[in-house]
């Protein structure tokens, strides 16, 4: 299964985001993580829908719309009309308003033309998520708590990725994307794929790098 690594556009340089997005493209990334922080899901407020739109005409990478956001239904329209690839929600979001909010809301990705995923934090069960794998595209196991770049990597979530990989095998969808995100390190991204996952999402440990392409290139191997 092909490793892709996403390159976290969190730990960018807000002032400098093309450039920062031309040149992980030109080092090898095979997708972009946006991550969507809106100050009340988590405590940060990042940016919204503009951002994909800024970014869209300047790479051919699909956009990665990670969304830690409440109510995530009402922002759908505005990422996809952006240009997400892929936008993935929040199982803890979604539960706080109903049993199948997270349905209707991949459900409602879906309707877009745009792929769509299920995030799961590091204190909640993958099992949780388990119902919606039929519909998803891809599944992001985090593996830090969400709202801060540069968090060290919880090792305990590598049983939930391999809890996925295995679920997913079983339901018939060997391929499926597996996403890890928050403290990949070119020290930890070979356990993360042993157990499972085929994208990785690292951000500090690309922008703050010295040499991008061969960190990049590093995490792949």
């Amino acid at each position: 299964m092909q490793i892709k690594i996403a390159p976290s556009i969190l730990s960018a340089d807000f002032s400098n985001m093309g450039e920062a997005v031309k040149k992980i493209e030109k080092c090898g990334a095979n997708l972009i993580h946006c991550d969507v922080m809106d100050g009340s899901f988590v405590e940060p407020i990042t940016f919204g829908a503009q951002m994909i739109k800024n970014i869209r005409p300047l790479t051919n990478l699909p956009l990665d719309a990670h969304l830690m956001v409440e109510h995530p239904k009402t922002q759908i329209k505005f990422f996809a009309d952006a240009g997400a690839d892929i936008i993935t929600v929040h199982y803890e979001a979604c539960k706080k308003i109903s049993d199948t909010y997270l349905e209707e809301t991949l459900r409602l990705i879906k309707s877009y033309g745009v792929k769509c995923g299920a995030v799961v934090n590091p204190d909640v069960p993958v099992e949780n998520i388990f119902p919606v794998f039929p519909l998803c595209d891809m599944v992001v196991i985090m593996s830090v708590y969400p709202g801060y770049a540069g968090q060290k990597f919880i090792p305990e979530v590598l049983d939930k990725v391999k809890k996925a990989r295995e679920y997913a095998v079983r339901i018939g969808r060997p391929e499926m994307d597996i996403e890890v995100d928050g403290g990949v390190t070119e020290e930890n991204a070979k356990t993360i794929k042993q157990a499972g996952a085929n994208i990785l999402v690292a951000g500090s440990a690309v922008f703050k790098a010295q040499d991008a392409a061969a960190t990049i290139a590093n995490l792949k191997r």
